[in-house]
């Protein structure tokens, strides 16, 4: 009962200290945080696209992409608790897109057309980073996961989005 206590003071502790951070202040976050926590945002940060901002895709939190990663409901309400990022069970979603848009995940485009010529929107799944959150992102040298990119395009194309990407063949220029 002791260590628990203990536990919940603590993380009510962080969110006060995260709370007080000026937005600047992005190293006072980085030494609040344990070196469990530091791994929870590293692994999470493969699930981060870039459009403008960094935007994690976190769709269903029980599928096999997330859960081989380490990341669960559990954690993701962890990462929540610490400030870095904002759950909501119902989703989110970016407004306002004309007829195309461009994301890049693990620095390389991707190109959504959608059908209409206006007024479109992008399912975000359930999570939206805090300032904090974003500001650790760009800084994070996240690793790149095939698989989830390879979920994500499915996914779009299941949507009805025309999809491209630009990939560099360089083992055709080298003969």
């Amino acid at each position: 009962m002791n260590k628990l206590f203990l536990q919940l003071k603590r993380l009510l502790s962080v969110k006060k200290s995260c709370q007080e951070i000026p937005s600047e202040n992005t190293n006072n976050t980085l030494s609040i945080l344990s070196q469990a926590d530091h791994i929870f945002f590293a692994n999470f940060c493969q699930f981060v696209w870039i459009q403008g901002e960094p935007l994690p895709l976190i769709y269903d939190v029980a599928d096999e992409v997330y859960k081989r990663q380490g990341i669960t409901l559990s954690t993701l309400k962890h990462l929540e608790t610490i400030c870095l990022l904002t759950f909501e069970p119902n989703g989110f979603v970016k407004k306002g897109f004309g007829k195309h848009t461009r994301l890049f995940y693990a620095g390389k485009p991707t190109k959504i057309e959608f059908a209409s010529d206006i007024d479109n929107q992008l399912d975000l799944g359930h999570v939206l980073l805090t300032d904090t959150g974003k500001r650790m992102a760009l800084a994070c040298n996240a690793k790149r996961n095939q698989a989830f990119y390879e979920y994500v395009i499915t996914r779009w194309f299941q949507q009805g989005y025309v999809l491209s990407s630009i990939q560099l063949n360089l083992e055709s220029k080298k003969h």
